[in-house]
């Protein structure tokens, strides 16, 4: 894990002022699967083509997240069955500057993602928040507030690079811990980084050379299904037992 500090700081550093124009809340996502070794690896291959986030002299934040869902989890099914258009209501809080917001993502099925979402006052105020919550669900979401709560939680280190043309952000994902909320299981994930490339539309990207260089391959990763299928053995999770299989062996083969 040193390893990856260490090459955090090589990367000349972007302020969030700088990236305001870099929102990207309707866009593309394109979810890669790394083991920390070949993270290391791609961080030493980005150097002079991407900045790194900095926040008040910080370029690993820290952030907590809470998915909801409804009692038959159909926002897990619907994602499990495969469909593309679908749907993740979450409230995800940024714990260096304590910041929390009611968020709802929507995929279409041409692959682009929709992000909708409103600040809270803190992780745990959505009934204090029903006033504003109520119409903003209204508006963007498929369900009331009063068929969804909370199902599972994460916690994870996150490294945000942003390209030299700023036209892309790149997140890496790592240190993933869960709790289910309904099992009370747990697991987390030590030694695999999640990459997440997220672009207006197919722009070129330099990431996706380095990422073919490093031999790190494209996959689908949701946090809130992975976990899920992680920590409550009561789903379904057959459609995602390959992926399971590829995670664990990255975990153990290290």
């Amino acid at each position: 894990m040193n390893r990856i500090v260490e090459k955090t700081l090589t990367l000349p550093p972007i302020t969030l002022a700088e990236m305001s124009g870099i929102k990207l809340m309707n866009r593309t996502d394109t979810k890669f699967i790394a083991t920390l070794d070949q993270l290391h690896k791609f961080l030493a291959a980005v150097h002079g083509k991407y900045y790194i986030q900095e926040i008040d002299g910080k370029r690993i934040a820290s952030y907590h997240t809470t998915y909801y869902d409804t009692a038959d989890y159909q926002m897990y099914s619907i994602h499990h069955a495969g469909r593309q258009v679908r749907e993740k209501i979450r409230v995800r809080t940024y714990l260096d500057s304590d910041q929390t917001f009611f968020e709802i993502k929507n995929k279409n099925n041409h692959g682009r993602t929709k992000k909708k979402r409103i600040s809270i006052i803190g992780h745990n105020a959505i009934e204090q928040e029903h006033e504003n919550i109520i119409p903003f669900m209204a508006k963007h979401a498929w369900y009331t507030i009063e068929e969804i709560s909370p199902v599972i939680e994460n916690w994870f280190s996150r490294i945000t690079l942003v390209n030299i043309d700023k036209t892309e952000r790149l997140t890496i994902d790592f240190n993933l811990r869960f709790h289910h909320l309904k099992s009370n299981g747990n697991d987390q994930l030590q030694h695999v980084a999640i990459i997440e490339l997220k672009r207006d539309g197919n722009v070129p990207s330099p990431a996706l050379d380095i990422l073919r260089e490093v031999r790190i391959k494209r996959s689908g990763f949701s946090k809130y299904c992975i976990g899920s299928a992680l920590t409550n053995r009561q789903l379904k999770r057959n459609n995602f037992k390959e992926r399971l299989t590829m995670i664990a062996k990255m975990e153990n083969n290290r």
